[in-house]
């Protein structure tokens, strides 16, 4: 069982969307996965060997327990029966009391395609009528207590920040894994969106945008498809 599973369209998405909040709370003692619905194979940069080796990197750094690719085929993401029971049959597996997924807005149509599948695979992974089989064991339904959305290349308002401030040079680390999509000196090959030097400019400003209007350094943002409840009010900084 996961306290946290972490599923992005593409190799990245995580890291880049919520790396930092990843990173607390494996530090503070909770257990962690990801999933990547894809391979990213229509990625300008790199291959899908190469984004499976950076991955792999990336998951040792972060230091979560699992991480798996359903392998979904990359820009073709649909919130169809078949993607659902995919990834339905993951979240039963792992039961997580957490899940977070993609923005449900942004640039690459992938990106909010993945949104509106986890959120429905999430609640449709509760109901004992939809059947579902791990290595031929009947599954038991399972629906986590909540589901998140981190924040990609669109700016969209958040509904709650997490401080990453202690954990942002890590999240950095974290990212340089993934040596065929981000910059790296010496690298050649097409300019992307994200191969450039200003792009993790824009990971940190973006980050500081999050972080100072709550009275932290750096910050993530995640937004909420249903109305977010609190217990104990000192919890929140």
């Amino acid at each position: 069982m996961l306290d946290i599973l972490a599923i992005g369209a593409h190799p990245d998405d995580v890291e880049i969307g919520c790396g930092g909040t990843l990173l607390r709370h494996i530090a503070a003692g909770y257990k962690v996965g990801i999933i990547d619905l894809t391979e990213g194979e229509l990625g300008t940069r790199g291959d899908a060997k190469t984004r499976r080796r950076e991955a792999k990197e990336a998951a040792a750094l972060l230091g979560v327990a699992v991480r798996e690719n359903l392998k979904m085929r990359d820009g073709y993401i649909q919130n169809d029966e078949e993607q659902r029971l995919k990834l339905i049959q993951a979240i039963r597996r792992y039961k997580p009391a957490i899940v977070i997924g993609n923005a449900y807005h942004d640039r690459h149509p992938d990106h909010g395609q993945a949104a509106d599948l986890v959120r429905d695979a999430c609640f449709l992974a509760g109901l004992p009528k939809i059947i579902t089989r791990y290595k031929g064991k009947l599954q038991e339904a399972h629906r986590p207590g909540a589901v998140y959305h981190y924040i990609q290349a669109i700016h969209l308002e958040p509904d709650f920040v997490v401080d990453i401030t202690p954990f942002m040079e890590q999240k950095l680390k974290v990212l340089a894994a993934y040596r065929s999509q981000f910059y790296h000196p010496g690298n050649t090959g097409p300019v992307t969106f994200i191969s450039t030097p200003e792009f993790m400019e824009f990971i940190k400003g973006r980050a500081l945008h999050f972080g100072i209007p709550a009275g932290v350094t750096y910050a993530e943002g995640f937004t909420a498809s249903r109305t977010i409840g609190v217990k104990n009010l000192c919890e929140l900084f």
